[in-house]
């Protein structure tokens, strides 16, 4: 914000009292408080812990694991065997670190 050094200068009890007329103005204006938003619709997108999700079902095809991949037997987590930092203890690169 540019500022004009010439202009005459304010105490701050001028100051003061110009910001508290500004903000019972501003408190007066009924629209200042309002969102733009229906609560409903937005409630509706969050799922909230411990939720019954009982009437949902999962479309996920699961595959065996495959030739080129290992279990790591620290996390459980199977991973390419390029992830493969222990063969003898079977452990991934990211347990190994």
């Amino acid at each position: 914000m540019a500022t004009d050094y010439d202009a005459p200068r304010k105490n701050e009890d001028e100051q003061s009292e110009e910001s508290i007329e500004e903000l019972k103005a501003r408190r007066h204006d009924k629209n200042s408080g309002k969102v733009d938003e229906d609560e409903t619709e937005a409630a509706e997108s969050f799922e909230l812990p411990g939720a019954d999700l009982s009437h949902e079902e999962l479309a996920v095809e699961v595959k065996p694991k495959q030739e080129d991949e290992f279990t790591c037997m620290s996390c459980f987590l199977v991973h390419h065997r390029s992830q493969l930092a222990d063969a003898k203890k079977m452990i991934c690169r990211d347990c190994a670190a």
